[in-house]
């Protein structure tokens, strides 16, 4: 049995431990704060260029009248042998079952295919270390000024085609786009009969859920082809409402309603445009920006996810250490007044000897 002093280093131990989760807390509240606002300001881009392309896609027929070929191959359906998934995790740990969820959730999908090939692109640092455990990295030849870099022979039906590390420290743009570009080149030259998305979908503290979401081939124009959904429990729901109530986090999203049906209005007039370019220059400038934005606005929900879980992490740590404090001191107590007991026992017994 542990005695008084070791109790009080335990004590002192575990409230060092709190002070440290409650920072984290905070902290990561702060960061959710941000990361909602830069999820929120990317969605006006991405409703507009899908509006602008649906709209196009209605005035323009995907299939040429003259020839009878696709206006753009990333409309080309065909059977799925060979997928290309994105997995979308975190790059830190301490965020609950964030990660783990996402991993599950792209091993399943990767099960339920076990007569195709997958090529897999982790973003974010525990996912790429994940499936570098359990899949090989493809082979490349050496890359020159005068050669480009190119894919060897398969070895393996599952095979880890590229790594993005800090992408999502630093979420820019650029890198986004680079990503969207390699992937539509690998769909148009037939690399990948089709394109998914693994990703935390954020809508608010309490309103999230693990989606796998297609990307290519674009059947329908704004909307989303989700494929597989994971929902949160009602307990995780109300330990995220708790968490996010002591940070100071409101539980509903900013309205923005009002914008949404503003972009919602973008084309929908019943008259016909003159367009100056051919179509095929309109979607091959448009469908890389709307496969980006994609990818972007999966990303920046991803992070504000990401910051969501550790915050309820954290905030389930600092009162599992409040509680571990409360025990510890009640123990110390009870054996503190057990020795006090003992020793006044003793003394009276020895009196009573003399």
């Amino acid at each position: 049995m542990a005695n008084v002093l070791d109790l009080r280093r335990r004590i002192k131990s575990v409230k060092n431990t709190r002070q440290i989760t409650k920072a984290m807390k905070m902290v990561s509240a702060a960061r959710l704060r941000r990361a909602q606002e830069a999820a929120m300001a990317a969605r006006p881009y991405a409703r507009m260029i899908a509006s602008v392309l649906e709209s196009l896609s209605r005035r323009i027929e995907i299939f040429d009248p003259e020839t009878g070929n696709l206006r753009h191959p990333l409309f080309a359906v065909r059977e799925e042998k060979r997928v290309l998934l994105v997995v979308v995790s975190g790059d830190k740990g301490f965020a609950g079952a964030f990660n783990a969820n996402i991993i599950k959730a792209a091993l399943q999908f990767i099960d339920a295919g076990h007569d195709k090939q997958f090529d897999l692109e982790p973003v974010g640092r525990k996912s790429r270390d994940l499936l570098r455990r359990r899949y090989k990295a493809a082979t490349y030849s050496e890359a020159s000024e005068e050669k480009p870099s190119v894919r060897q022979e398969r070895l393996a039906p599952i095979e880890i085609t590229g790594d993005h590390p800090g992408m999502l420290l630093k979420l820019e743009t650029g890198r986004v786009f680079e990503l969207a570009q390699n992937i539509i080149s690998r769909y148009v030259h037939e690399e990948i009969d089709a394109a998914y998305i693994v990703y935390n979908e954020f809508k608010s503290v309490i309103t999230q859920r693990v989606v796998v979401e297609k990307l290519l081939p674009l059947v329908k124009i704004g909307s989303q082809q989700i494929t597989g959904a994971t929902e949160p429990s009602l307990e995780q729901r109300e330990r995220s409402a708790e968490a996010a109530l002591t940070s100071g986090i409101p539980l509903e999203p900013a309205d923005t309603k009002e914008a949404d049906e503003e972009s919602k209005k973008f084309g929908t007039a019943n008259v016909d445009y003159i367009y100056e370019q051919p179509p095929e220059e309109l979607f091959n400038a448009l469908l890389p920006q709307y496969i980006a934005s994609i990818l972007f606005h999966a990303m920046t929900e991803s992070v504000a996810a990401e910051h969501a879980a550790r915050m309820t992490a954290m905030d389930s740590a600092t009162n599992n250490a409040s509680d571990m404090i409360d025990a510890y001191t009640l123990q110390m107590n009870r054996v503190r007044q057990a020795a006090i007991t003992k020793e006044i026992i003793e003394i009276v017994s020895g009196a009573a000897a003399v």
